[in-house]
């Protein structure tokens, strides 16, 4: 199976667990590998054939401003979930991080794994 990518995605959500959290925007960055055959885009040079990173880069940002979560784990699951049938994808990865989030460490978060590679 081939593979369509977003890395480095930054975008401005709310996301926290405490309550200072909850009344400001934080950057997060996201990396994703969905699965996904890619010949028959190439074939004819057809995008609706493909996966549109702009526009899941896009979506990605609208639900996540849309959808308020206290913890990245919960908002990487939803993400995924939504992703993945909104678009049909049999499988991804996908990384959240939250830079600045822990003093001494330049990243934290999460990558998670659904689907087959299949």
């Amino acid at each position: 199976m081939d593979k369509v990518y977003i890395e480095g995605l930054t975008i401005q959500t709310t996301i926290g667990f405490y309550q200072w959290e909850k009344e400001i925007k934080q950057k997060l960055v996201i990396d994703l590998q969905m699965g996904w055959h890619t010949a028959a885009a190439a074939e004819n040079d057809e995008l609706a054939k493909t996966l549109d990173y702009a526009q899941i880069s896009q979506e990605i940002e609208t639900f996540a401003n849309s959808n308020p979560v206290d913890l990245i784990e919960t908002l990487a699951e939803r993400i995924a979930e939504y992703l993945m049938i909104s678009h049909s994808i049999p499988w991804l990865k996908l990384k959240i991080g939250k830079p600045g989030a822990v003093f001494n460490a330049a990243t934290v978060g999460v990558e998670i794994e659904r689907g087959s590679r299949s």
